[in-house]
This record gives C-alpha cells, sequence and structure tokens, in this order.
C-alpha cells in the first residue's frame, strides 16, 4: 500500500481535530485535575493511564532517535507529556509540511537519516 503526504496530512489533521475536540468537550464538564482525583484510585484508568504514556514513549523514542538537536528533543518531550496526541499529530504534520513535494515515508520515518540508512539498504 503506498502512503501519500496527502494521506498523512488527513490522517493526523483528523487525529488533531478530533482529540482538541474530545478534550474541549471534555474540560467543559470539569478540569483534568478535577477527573484525575476522582478516576486515580480506578485500577483501569491506572491501567489506561500506563497504556497511554508507554504509547507516548514509544513515540518519543522514535522522534528522539530521529531529532538531531537536545533542545529539540527536550521540547517535543514535555510536549507529548503533557499534551499527548495532540503534540505527537501537530509534530507529524510539521515535519510531513516540512518535506513538501520531497515526502516519502522513508524521509518521514528517518528523517535525516533516510539518505544514509536508505543507501545501507
Amino acid at each position: 500500500m503506498r502512503c501519500n503526504r496527502w494521506a498523512v496530512l488527513a490522517l493526523f489533521s483528523g487525529i488533531l481535530l478530533v482529540m482538541l475536540s474530545v478534550t474541549t468537550w471534555a474540560s467543559l464538564e470539569r478540569s483534568v485535575f478535577a477527573a484525575g482525583r476522582e478516576l486515580l484510585p480506578d485500577r483501569w484508568f491506572q491501567a489506561t493511564l500506563a497504556d497511554a504514556y508507554c504509547g507516548f514513549l514509544t513515540f518519543y523514542a522514535w522522534l528522539s532517535w530521529r531529532e538531531r538537536y537536545w533542545a529539540a528533543r527536550i521540547g517535543w518531550f514535555i510536549a507529548i507529556m503533557l499534551l499527548g496526541n495532540i503534540a505527537m499529530a501537530v509534530y507529524v504534520l510539521i515535519e510531513t509540511l516540512r518535506l513538501g513535494s520531497e515526502f516519502t515515508v522513508p524521509k518521514l520515518l528517518l528523517g535525516r537519516r533516510a539518505e544514509t540508512e536508505m543507501t545501507g539498504l
């Protein structure tokens, strides 16, 4: 299956829109801190939270390998730990737009390493 730039932009724009919408909707009912106090004792909430943060760390491991500068790595780590999938969708959108017409999946996944990694295949 070929994946083109517009498909990636549509997918991650959709993820960003859904996450912003559901976060806004939930925030209108109560703050995340009020909800956390009530939900934290629940084991399924703890399991879901652990699952989410393991996913965030998995994404961050890729991002950290891909990024060249420590400042960017630290900034994105903070953003992902605070905003989760919102920050992750923004990262992929930024990188996809940055590639422009040169977009390929290997370039998106490998970043600056695309040329050196692809020549070794």
